[in-house]
C-alpha cells in the first residue's frame, strides 16, 4: 500500500507539471539585489550587455548605466534615451530606439550623433547575423536597418502591425512580436523579407515579450490581457501549448543553460517556465518582484534576470494623483528607478 501510495504521489506531480501548474524548484529564484537612482521620466527595456558585463537603462532623455557584476552605478548618459539600447562589441557603438535614433561610444560613454528614422520606434536589437542594429516600430516602416560602424541607414522591412521584442537564431531568421495581430512575424535575414506570420490562436493575447529556444526551435510568446505563454514550433508555427503568466507582459527570454523561458509583468511577478524536453512545458515559479518591473533581461554568464521599475516621489499637496499604472512606458514622474538581479 505504502509503495502504491507513492507512486500516486508521482503520478499526481507529473500530471500537475504537464498541465502548467506551477511547481517551485528545489532552489527557488528571489530578488538577490536591488540598486536605486533618482531620476525623472518613463522607462520601457532593459538590456545586460553580456560581453561587456553592463546594464543598460534608458529613462527619459537619459540612460543610466550599471555594472552587470557588481551592479554598481557607472554613469549617465546624457541625451541618449528611448524605449530601449542595442550594443555591437565590435565597434563598440550602442543605439538608442527614439526618434531620431541615438549613437553613443561605450568605451567614453559619450553621444556620437542622431539618426534620423521614421515610424515609431520600440524594440531594439544587435543581430549578430547579419552584424547589424534592427529597430522595430509600433508604425510604418516596421523595421529599420542600420550599420553599427558608422550608424548609416541601410533600408527598412515592411511588416505591418506593432513590433515589440524580437529574437534571432542566430542563422538567418528574424522573429519579432506583432503585438496589436497576435502574431509572431518571421523574417528572412538572406533576402531581408517577411516570410510569414504565426497566429498565436483564439485563447492568446497580445505578445509583448518573446524567448527563442534556437536548438529546439521554439518560440515562448508571453501575452497580455489573456496573461499566457504560447510556446509554439518556430519552423512551422505550430502552436505547442498554452501556459498562465502574470498581468501585464512587456518582457522575456529563454535561458539555454537552465532551458527555462521567463516573461516579466507589470503586477509584480517573473514567470518562470521549466522546458523539460521540446514537447514538455510547466510553470516553474513565479517570483515576487515590484509592482511595474514588466521587461527584463538575461546575464547569461550568471543565470540572472535583470528587470527594471520606477517609484514615484511621494505625491506633493496638491499635485493631482498619476494614472494608476503610469502608462506603458512607466512612471514618468520624479522618483526611484529601481534595478532587481533575480536568481538563485
Amino acid at each position: 500500500m505504502k509503495n502504491f501510495l507513492h507512486l500516486l504521489s508521482v503520478a499526481g506531480l507529473s500530471l500537475l507539471a504537464n498541465n502548467g501548474f506551477a511547481q517551485t524548484p528545489a532552489s527557488p529564484y528571489k530578488v538577490l539585489d536591488t540598486q536605486q537612482v533618482m531620476g525623472t521620466g518613463g522607462i520601457d527595456y532593459v538590456l545586460a550587455d553580456n560581453d561587456a558585463r553592463r546594464v543598460y537603462v534608458p529613462r527619459g532623455n537619459q540612460t543610466y548605466v550599471f555594472g552587470l557584476d557588481d551592479h554598481k552605478s557607472m554613469g549617465v548618459l546624457t541625451n541618449i534615451g528611448g524605449h530601449g539600447i542595442a550594443i555591437d562589441s565590435k565597434s563598440h557603438h550602442g543605439f538608442s530606439s527614439s526618434n531620431p535614433v541615438g549613437m553613443f561610444d561605450t568605451e567614453t560613454m559619450q553621444k556620437i550623433k542622431t539618426i534620423d528614422v521614421k515610424g515609431r520606434p520600440d524594440g531594439i536589437l544587435f543581430e549578430p547575423f547579419t552584424g547589424r542594429v534592427f529597430v522595430f516600430s509600433h508604425a510604418a516602416p516596421s523595421i529599420t536597418m542600420i550599420d553599427p560602424k558608422d550608424g548609416s541607414v541601410l533600408g527598412t522591412i515592411e511588416v505591418g502591425g506593432a513590433m515589440e521584442q524580437a529574437q534571432s537564431d542566430g542563422a538567418g531568421k528574424l522573429y519579432v512580436a506583432v503585438e496589436d495581430e497576435k502574431k509572431v512575424a518571421v523574417v528572412d535575414l538572406k533576402t531581408f523579407k517577411l516570410v510569414t506570420k504565426y497566429d498565436l490562436g483564439a485563447t492568446a493575447g497580445e505578445p509583448a515579450g518573446l524567448g527563442l529556444d534556437a536548438k529546439n526551435h521554439l518560440l515562448f510568446a508571453m501575452c497580455s490581457g489573456p496573461n499566457v505563454c504560447v510556446v509554439l514550433n518556430a519552423e512551422d508555427g505550430k502552436v505547442l501549448t498554452t501556459l498562465p503568466i502574470g498581468n501585464g507582459s512587456d518582457g522575456g527570454g529563454f535561458n539555454p543553460n537552465t532551458m527555462e523561458a521567463f516573461s516579466s509583468q507589470r503586477d509584480g511577478t517573473l514567470t518562470i517556465i521549466k522546458e523539460s524536453s521540446p514537447t514538455s512545458f510547466a510553470v516553474e515559479q513565479n517570483v515576487q518582484t515590484k509592482t511595474g518591473c514588466k521587461t527584463c533581461s538575461l546575464d547569461s554568464k550568471n543565470n540572472r534576470i535583470v528587470t527594471v521599475c520606477t517609484e514615484r516621489a511621494p505625491q506633493a499637496a496638491g499635485e493631482a494623483a498619476p494614472p494608476a499604472g503610469g502608462g506603458r512606458g512607466g512612471r514618468g514622474g520624479p522618483g526611484n528607478l529601481d534595478v532587481l538581479w533575480v536568481g538563485r
